[in-house]
């Protein structure tokens, strides 16, 4: 993005993703809110018309007060490892280099005793019929730590195409984005839809909000400690029918078995 000066000229050099504050200054961005209930994306300024927003699904009061006592317990009597961007991380899944595209067993025990029941929860809804995690990962944000997560796309090599989320401790905000605006809609700059997520609620993203837009977790929205549960299913490739079906079905095995400690 090149910002302007008075007269027309270039005032910095900023080039695709990478920001000064002047440009910033200039960067126009359309605020939206999303609408569980009519599953629309709301401007907040009127500045533009609403739209569907496809691809989430909204739980509420997904798990109880007890539960999430449970959970959060359970958690902190085991290590929780220091993660990039002032979070702490606790892993349930295979060893994977997406770079490399290679994935092992490596220390991989399962899923946590306590997900056998939410996984089956879960399956309840038809949205996530057949869902079938084969990683847990468990975040925990605090705000002395500056705790967030930049916008990004999760890997669809391994994972598939439901990603499931549970929020615990206290409410927060997923931020969705498209930095490309939405030039069918007629909005340039770019479009950022807030999703407000309650306390001890599920979300799931799915469609164009799991593969086009990129979602994060902003440091001005983490108020008090939170703490995440992020399970994530096999794509095709490593699903029955697909090039990397045996290692798939050996990997489901151990992660439904339950039994799992963290990596």
């Amino acid at each position: 993005m090149m910002a302007p000066d008075s007269s027309g000229g270039v005032t910095c050099a900023c080039k695709g993703i990478r920001r000064c504050l002047i440009c910033e200054k200039f960067k126009v961005v359309h605020h939206f809110l999303y609408n569980p209930e009519t599953r629309l994306a709301i401007c907040k300024d009127a500045e533009a018309a609403s739209f569907p927003f496809p691809g989430v699904f909204l739980w509420e009061n997904f798990i109880s007060e007890e539960e999430e006592r449970a959970l959060i317990s359970t958690m902190d009597q085991d290590v929780w490892n220091q993660s990039q961007s002032g979070r702490r991380k606790q892993d349930f899944g295979p060893k994977v280099n997406f770079k490399k595209r290679k994935v092992r067993v490596g220390g991989f025990s399962g899923l946590p005793a306590l997900s056998q029941k939410l996984v089956l929860r879960m399956q309840q809804e038809p949205s996530l019929a057949g869902f079938q995690p084969v990683e847990q990962c468990n975040l925990d944000y605090h705000p002395q730590r500056g705790s967030a997560i930049d916008p990004h796309l999760d890997d669809s090599w391994l994972w598939g195409e439901r990603l499931v989320t549970i929020n615990m401790l206290s409410n927060t905000t997923l931020t969705m984005s498209l930095e490309q605006g939405l030039p069918e809609l007629g909005i340039g700059g770019e479009v950022r839809v807030a999703v407000h997520l309650p306390r001890r609620s599920l979300v799931v993203l799915y469609g164009e909000a799991r593969h086009r837009w990129k979602h994060a977790i902003h440091r001005e929205d983490v108020h008090e400690r939170r703490v995440c549960s992020t399970y994530r299913e096999l794509s095709a490739e490593f699903l029955p029918g697909g090039q990397q079906a045996e290692l798939g079905a050996q990997l489901l095995n151990i992660a439904l078995s339950f039994q799992g400690t963290p990596i």
